[in-house]
């Protein structure tokens, strides 16, 4: 595209820096700005909730580019730089503290935690989103006897076994009868859940937080009291409830606003020299007809670098996203691609008892989505079928032949 002579990035996670390095590479030579609101350099969040909490993983270890690296991108920085609005007619960012004309501009403003009201800001509450977030959790694990995680999604599941592997008494608090219902269908969440209970955590379904009370120590000792009355003394708590798009500062910019920032197929939101990417995109994906908002660390980088030469080139490439994410929990290793929420499931290696597995989701004649554990290579082959829309039969015989 001509006349890009200032390309801002909002948003100093995975995604903003994989758009970054993708329009140097593309061979883009003018002013490119990354805003972040944290006052680190890009940094991996992914260990955040295993390797850091564990103790393995390091915070000058998370850092996502050396410094070197990140002089070689020529950016200006705008680290501990908050946006306000975005004036999309005027082609202006709003911060807090000016203004940043721009020529193209890509949003890669991620998402936050949910909070609960009866919980939020009581001493010994806790979320995960940040280094910081994750370094006060380290601490209060440390001296947990008994750590309560409300909510048994990706993250609340892998904090839960980073606890319990550190010695910690576990109990997950979670709303659905069937954890992980909504990103892996109930038979797997069961099976998910089975996992908890076989690492000694003790797994409350279908119940939630009804009141709290400090405790008589005066101390950040939290009284819980379920929706079944259910008792539960805790040293520390953690609400992993999921997350919520960053997009209340454009309220009023003109951009379409539902359940993140609605995109056409190559991630423009609409106005020209205008995209989205990672959690806060709500993109038509055509790999499987139907519109997504992705809140995944593969994906969030995927994009960035999509939306970088889309900018950059003037075009309208879709984005055909596969949806892959892993999840460390206990001494398993899960992943899942495409759907696997839709159609039926099919045991196609190994067996559940094992705890190594691939399951594999039919809908239409169609491979449309793969669980496995403990199954990585398979995983990825399958992953490579569904990014290819190939027809059930075509799946089962490349898995039959160990080739894709």
């Amino acid at each position: 595209m001509e006349n890009l002579e200032r390309i801002v990035v909002v948003g100093a996670g995975i995604g903003g820096l994989r758009a970054c390095e993708e329009l140097r590479r593309e061979g883009f030579a003018g002013e490119l700005v990354l805003v972040g609101d944290e006052h680190e350099a890009p940094y991996d969040r992914t260990p955040l909730s295993k390797g850091l909490l564990l103790g393995t993983r390091k915070v000058e270890s998370l850092a996502l580019a050396s410094p070197d690296r990140l002089e070689a991108l020529d950016l200006d920085l705008r680290l501990g730089s908050r946006v306000t609005g975005l004036d999309a007619d005027g082609c202006r960012v709003l911060l807090e503290d000016g203004e940043l004309r721009y020529d193209g501009l890509i949003l890669a403003c991620g998402a936050s935690p949910r909070r609960l009201p009866l919980l939020d800001g009581l001493p010994g509450v806790h979320v995960l989103r940040t280094i910081d977030d994750g370094l006060r959790l380290e601490t209060a694990i440390d001296g947990a006897r008994h750590l309560v995680v409300v909510g048994a999604g990706f993250i609340g599941s892998e904090v839960a076994a980073s606890a319990r592997k550190r010695g910690s008494e576990v109990t997950i608090v979670e709303l659905e009868t069937t954890p992980l219902a909504r990103a892996v269908g109930p038979e797997m969440g069961a099976v998910l859940t089975q996992l908890h209970a076989d690492n000694g955590t003790r797994l409350l379904l279908g119940v939630t937080i009804a009141a709290v009370e400090r405790g008589a120590d005066g101390d950040s000792a939290l009284k819980l009291r379920l929706s079944d009355e259910t008792q539960l003394d805790a040293d520390a708590v953690v609400v992993g409830i999921g997350v919520a798009a960053n997009i209340g500062w454009l309220e009023g910019s003109g951009l379409a606003l539902e359940n993140g920032i609605v995109c056409e197929a190559s991630l423009c939101a609409g106005p020209p020299a205008v995209y989205a990417i990672g959690d806060a995109a709500n993109w038509l994906n055509e790999l499987f007809d139907r519109r997504m908002r992705v809140e995944h660390w593969i994906n969030a980088g995927e994009q960035g670098r999509h939306a970088a030469r889309n900018l950059l080139r003037g075009t309208a490439v879709p984005f055909l996203g596969s949806n892959y994410v892993w999840s460390d929990q206990y001494d398993r290793k899960i992943q899942c691609a495409g759907l696997c929420t839709v159609g039926e499931i099919e045991l196609v290696h190994g067996t559940v008892e094992s705890g190594t597995f691939l399951t594999w989701y039919r809908h239409e004649g169609r491979l449309i989505g793969a669980l496995g554990i403990g199954v990585p290579k398979l995983l990825m082959q399958s992953k490579a079928l569904i990014e290819r829309r190939a027809s059930w039969e075509d799946a089962v015989e490349a898995l039959g032949s160990g080739s894709t």
